[in-house]
């Protein structure tokens, strides 16, 4: 596992394609600001089917979006809002929304899960496992070990642990946010995508 940035291919059928590539863009947004190669590829993807569900208005207004945003100043948003001179106005670690059960107690669990996985963190990477980004690259990794039964509990056991319950809050504090204008886009995709995810993977 690693917080790199992740290079994003436009959703595609089958579903679990789609998922990987939703979950793929969202690590790399949330990882740095898109450059203009991210906001091309962006601005061309494909509308998804039902383009005026939740999900779907969500993308296609990130993709308006990302048509008309300057990649320097969408940089620039992203550390205005995620690493800011001190205290960052939006906390993107996971843990921080899971307060209740101690930092460090996460961190040492979601150590020992991402070994058990055969991962971790990249040695270039200062981010702690449990930034966001991280979390959405390794359910993309998650989803690449197939759809069967045991792999899609793994797929729930790991979005319940870490993303069920840290997703809407921090999305919610993104887009509110006054500094937040292409990165309120991204927000709003996120929070209908992984509900979208949440009530799928009530299921299994």
């Amino acid at each position: 596992m690693s917080s790199t940035p992740l290079q994003f291919h436009a959703p595609e059928i089958p579903e679990d394609h789609a998922r990987a590539g939703y979950y793929a863009l969202l690590a790399r947004l949330f990882y740095a600001g898109p450059d203009a190669k991210l906001l091309e590829a962006i601005a061309g993807a494909e509308p998804v089917e039902d383009a005026h569900s939740a999900l779907g208005e969500s993308w296609g207004a990130l993709a308006a979006a990302a048509r008309t945003t300057d990649p320097k100043a969408a940089q620039l948003e992203y550390d205005q809002l995620f690493v800011g001179t001190g205290k960052a106005e939006v906390t993107p670690y996971a843990s921080f929304y899971l307060s209740e059960t101690g930092r460090e107690k996460i961190l040492v669990q979601l150590r020992g899960e991402l070994s058990s996985l055969g991962l971790q963190r990249a040695d270039s990477s200062s981010e702690p496992e449990d930034h966001v980004a991280a979390l959405f690259d390794v359910m993309r990794h998650l989803i690449s070990l197939g759809s069967g039964e045991s792999a899609l509990h793994d797929q729930q056991d790991f979005f319940n642990r870490y993303i069920a319950r840290s997703f809407a809050p921090l999305c919610d504090a993104a887009s509110a946010s006054s500094k937040a204008d292409f990165y309120g886009h991204v927000a709003r995709f996120a929070r209908s995508f992984l509900y979208v995810e949440s009530e799928a993977l009530k299921v299994f």
